[in-house]
């Protein structure tokens, strides 16, 4: 394993969707400058939605253009229906990101519609971005359980997942949204979607609810898997999961790749200082276990 792996920052959007405290446009630059800075190449930095759904998201399109024509990083935007598409295009994005759920129940309570109907509705998405020559990149929730149908069968996720890959997306991102995963489930997930898309193509986005991710992660690259999903300081969490932690911290994951002797780039010490200042801004402490550790060692020297 000492090829390189792919980190795609997810912070700025995922992680600080679910906080309660607002960060501003201005606020969210310049932690997305930071992440820059640290070596953190790959961004997702906004969401077109609802602002009545989530209000975190607020300026996403004054955020994207801040960063569209930055040649130094790649920027994704999520991006829900053709409305999101057509505010994302005009701030200029490069990189979207469509979603669904392998969960019937965790799509009615996310997003009020069945599986079906949410493909149905990105589908014209996915179709436009290809003709506008932008990159689509598809997230699937739920993967490895629901806190509304409990476990979820390998197969849900490989039909979402073929649809994706068959709609023309680049990269199927597989999301354990409520963090209940385990090596052995994670291990058998990818061996089974990547009976339909390959693995070079599949992104692991595990949340840490149960202290399970880093394991997940670490199990998922013996099975080849190389884009890693993670937010700096764990920020996260999801509005529609009940008790869902937030995403694996991208500290933590840098601590871990670096130790096997992959390099990844990225500057701790400016990513954990990037981590710092986001956590003030929200008022609570890192949940990532390295920033923790090395803040505390810092405290100590001074």
């Amino acid at each position: 394993m000492s090829d390189r792996v792919r980190i795609v920052e997810v912070g700025p959007r995922d992680g600080l969707q679910n906080e309660k405290t607002p960060v501003s446009v201005e606020e969210r630059g310049t932690f997305i400058e930071a992440l820059l800075a640290a070596g953190l190449h790959t961004v997702e930095i906004g969401a077109f939605v609802s602002p009545k759904a989530i209000p975190q998201m607020v300026g996403s399109d004054e955020v994207l253009r801040r960063f569209s024509s930055r040649t130094d990083g790649e920027f994704h935007v999520l991006v829900p229906n053709e409305k999101g598409y057509e505010a994302a295009r005009l701030a200029g994005a490069k990189v979207i990101a469509v979603f669904a759920s392998a969960s019937e129940g965790f799509s009615r309570a996310n997003i009020t519609c069945s599986v079906a109907e949410s493909i149905e509705r990105f589908k014209p998405v996915v179709a436009r971005a290809k003709s506008d020559g932008i990159k689509v990149r598809g997230y699937i929730s739920c993967v490895l359980g629901c806190p509304y149908d409990g476990e979820i069968k390998p197969q849900a996720v490989i039909d979402v997942a073929k649809v994706l890959w068959d709609l023309g997306c680049y990269e199927v991102s597989l999301g354990d949204t409520i963090g209940v995963g385990t090596p052995k489930k994670a291990r058998e997930l990818l061996r089974a979607v990547a009976g339909h898309v390959p693995m070079a193509n599949l992104a692991m986005h595990f949340h840490d609810t149960y202290g399970q991710a880093l394991a997940n992660l670490y199990t998922g690259m013996e099975e080849g898997a190389r884009v890693i999903d993670s937010a700096a300081g764990g920020l996260g969490g999801c509005p529609y999961a009940p008790g869902a932690t937030g995403n694996v911290a991208t500290e933590d994951v840098v601590y871990m790749l670096e130790g096997m002797g992959i390099t990844t780039g990225v500057d701790m010490a400016k990513l954990v200082d990037a981590t710092n200042e986001i956590s003030k801004l929200i008022g609570r402490l890192p949940a990532s276990r390295v920033a923790a550790a090395l803040n505390a060692k810092k405290k100590k020297a001074i």
